[in-house]
């Protein structure tokens, strides 16, 4: 039953034959059966940004800065006698409010009572001697002239006359010293003030150059504030002799501080600047004054219903200040990011098209950026980040909303 040999090398080598010419045939009906593709030009997708229109504004620039209220005057009361402290005024404790003149304590003055009335008696004295040497000269001066005395006897009498004159010069200096040693035996207040602290008290003996307590003046106080050399182009400085100087009446400055839990603000105004930038900080000092900072001066008329008083603005306390500027008229005001480069922003032309402009920058901070001409009104800026950038190419835009 077996297959002859010839048979089976015909069927091995016909079967592989047919596979290969049954594949080949299912692969040319499936590509005569194919859907054929469209060609379609790619779709370019213009990117998306927002705008915001340009309108002028007018503005006043400012400058913040950072200090200490400091008092414009403070000094220590030193003894100019010696003596025992036998009064102190209740104005002398620490925070005492004093006004000019008063008298804010009192050394023991029997003492020098004393030596003024002996003093006194001494200059009556040589007031009698000045004036009888005087009418004696006199005498002897009209002798001379009709020649009943001789010229030696005249040049006597003319040296006691200067010598009592002498003297009573001398009587009359030690009555000057004598009253005021007895005037400062009362120690007075220079000038309106309040107290910061009490060094002696009654009882206590002092001597000239004993410390006797600590004072400040009320009247004003200033703030000593750091300028950056930058920004003090945005001021109404101007050079001058050497130094910075403020003209007029001084910027305006608007000081705020933290002061019982609350947030406080205070008027003041600049009234000068250092003559020179510091070495260590590069930076120029100026100075704002408040007055009146612990606001005791009485206010005029009645207050209106429901208007607060000033609040105190204490010495020691760390200020922000905002100091007024330079007006700038017809600028434009952009967030940071309208921003390219320095000094360029994109604009977007009636087509949607971008377009690059140059601009002047007048001043720049951390959000905004004040540009004095490059753009003009209506002018749509574009504000958004844009990586990759041609001049001409299609935009999309979306206005963003004001804020």
């Amino acid at each position: 039953d077996r297959q002859p040999l010839g048979n089976r090398s015909i069927s091995r080598w016909i079967l592989p034959v047919v596979a290969i010419a049954i594949g080949f045939l299912g692969y040319s009906l499936l590509i005569a059966t194919r859907e054929k593709t469209e060609e379609k030009e790619p779709v370019v997708v213009s990117p998306l940004v927002r705008i915001l229109l340009a309108e002028p504004e007018d503005i006043r620039l400012s400058v913040i800065s950072r200090g200490t209220v400091r008092p414009r005057t403070e000094s220590d009361l030193i003894a100019e006698v010696r003596g025992r402290v036998v009064s102190v005024s209740p104005g002398l404790n620490a925070g005492g409010v004093f006004s000019k003149g008063d008298e804010l304590l009192k050394l023991d003055d029997r003492e020098y009572q004393i030596a003024l009335d002996r003093t006194r008696a001494t200059l009556e004295v040589r007031q009698s001697e000045a004036r009888l040497a005087r009418t004696e000269a006199d005498r002897r001066r009209e002798l001379a002239q009709r020649g009943a005395a001789s010229s030696a006897d005249l040049e006597q009498f003319e040296n006691r006359e200067r010598v009592a004159n002498a003297s009573l010069l001398e009587a009359s200096s030690a009555l000057a010293q004598a009253e005021l040693d007895l005037e400062r035996t009362r120690v007075r207040a220079p000038y309106a003030g309040r107290v910061r602290e009490r060094a002696v008290d009654v009882g206590q003996f002092v001597s000239p150059g004993t410390k006797l307590g600590r004072i400040f003046a009320i009247d004003y106080a200033e703030i000593r504030l750091p300028i950056q050399t930058d920004d003090l182009a945005y001021l109404d400085l101007q050079a001058g002799g050497g130094e910075i100087d403020q003209t007029g009446d001084g910027a305006a400055v608007r000081l705020t501080g933290r002061l019982g839990g609350r947030e406080l603000s205070w008027p003041a105004r600049l009234v000068r600047s250092e003559a020179a930038i510091d070495d260590r900080t590069r930076m120029l000092h100026v100075v704002a004054r408040v007055d009146d900072p612990y606001a005791t001066e009485k206010t005029t008329g009645e207050a209106t219903e429901g208007a607060q008083q000033r609040a105190p603005l204490p010495s020691g306390l760390f200020v922000k200040a905002e100091i007024q500027g330079r007006s700038l008229e017809d600028v434009f005001v952009l967030p940071v990011m309208a921003i390219r480069d320095g000094d360029r922003v994109f604009v977007v032309d009636d087509d949607a098209k971008l377009r690059v402009r140059s601009v002047r920058v007048a001043r720049r901070d951390r959000d905004h950026v004040v540009v004095e001409g490059g753009i003009s009104r209506g002018d749509r800026i574009v504000i958004s980040p844009l990586r990759i950038y041609s001049e001409g190419m299609q935009l999309r835009v979306v206005e963003a909303e004001p804020s």
